[in-house]
């Protein structure tokens, strides 16, 4: 079944044409497109483009993120779709019953992360995980929860160093859909990893500029970035604020990141207006800063 798949790459603002997908498709830990104040239509434009685009063509859409449109697609056997709350990441979600109902498939669209791409093995070994915990290890990491395997952390850690490198993506998904037999393909996934130490020390160089900021009901931690730094790993920087104060804002030029643990019971979605994504992680333009520290309840604000 897996030599006969396809894989394609996309992510909830960018999806690959329907003209590139051959056959039947599945779309695997794709979050729906929001719309923001500033990119109204935006799921119209993405998200509800590429299932009119598919049609009957489209086999099924499995996927954990929130959002309002999901109420949408209730009816639809072809939609599995459920909250971050209810399932962490998405390989949980795939079982052999599942693989069994929607039958053969042509091309697997996958989210780029290692949860997207673990939900991609197991969708081509028919519902069984490619090794022992692979289900946990994609929980830990999407999360933040817990602490994922040595394993798991192994391909994590790759998958960051190089975060837009399709050829390693294709190459992580065959290692787990063989169950990891092929112990050559270790070398280039560590020596993708390898380049990741970088972006580490650079997020915890970055932190060093945190500020801690008096919120109502929760304090915050906020750094602005300078305009010229190195690469650095966002999530890690936004993960060391949440060690000062329980949420963390990181703002760069273009856009305000924000960040509380997964079960902090925060919902920024609400907060903030928005119709999908993570509740605990948000993303929205800089130009509407001033409105995220009047929502937080920002007392001092950054000097």
């Amino acid at each position: 079944m897996a030599a006969m798949i396809t894989l394609a790459f996309g992510s909830p603002r960018k999806l690959p044409s329907t003209k590139t997908l051959a056959g039947r498709v599945v779309v695997l830990d794709i979050a729906f497109a929001y719309d923001t104040l500033t990119e109204p239509g935006r799921f119209d434009k993405v998200t509800r483009r590429l299932i009119d685009g598919l049609g009957p063509r489209l086999a099924a859409w499995v996927d954990h993120h929130d959002h309002e449109r999901h109420a949408d697609f209730a009816n639809d056997p072809r939609f599995v779709l459920c909250t971050k709350a209810q399932h962490g990441a998405c390989p949980e979600m795939i079982d052999p019953a599942l693989v069994t109902r929607i039958g053969p498939v042509d091309t697997i669209v996958c989210h780029t992360d290692f949860d997207g791409l673990c939900a991609a093995a197991k969708w081509m070994r028919g519902g069984t995980e490619p090794y022992a915990g692979a289900d946990d290890d994609a929980r830990a990491i999407d999360t933040r929860i817990g602490t994922p395997s040595a394993i798991g952390d192994r391909f994590d850690r790759a998958i960051r160093g190089r975060p837009h490198d399709e050829g390693l993506f294709g190459l992580i998904v065959r290692h787990l859909t063989t169950g990891l037999a092929d112990g050559g393909l270790w070398q280039p996934i560590d020596a993708a990893a390898a380049e990741y130490a970088a972006q580490e020390h650079e997020a915890r160089v970055l932190s060093r500029g945190f500020q801690r900021l008096r919120g109502e009901p929760h304090g915050v931690a906020y750094v602005e970035l300078p305009a010229s730094r190195k690469s650095y790993d966002k999530t890690l920087l936004l993960l060391v604020g949440q060690e000062r104060e329980k949420i963390s804002i990181v703002v760069d030029r273009d856009s305000v990141a924000i960040a509380a643990a997964f079960d902090s019971g925060i919902d920024f979605l609400k907060l903030f207006g928005l119709s999908g994504g993570m509740p605990t992680r948000v993303s929205v333009p800089r130009t509407r800063l001033g409105e995220v520290f009047e929502a937080l309840g920002v007392k001092d604000l950054p000097s």
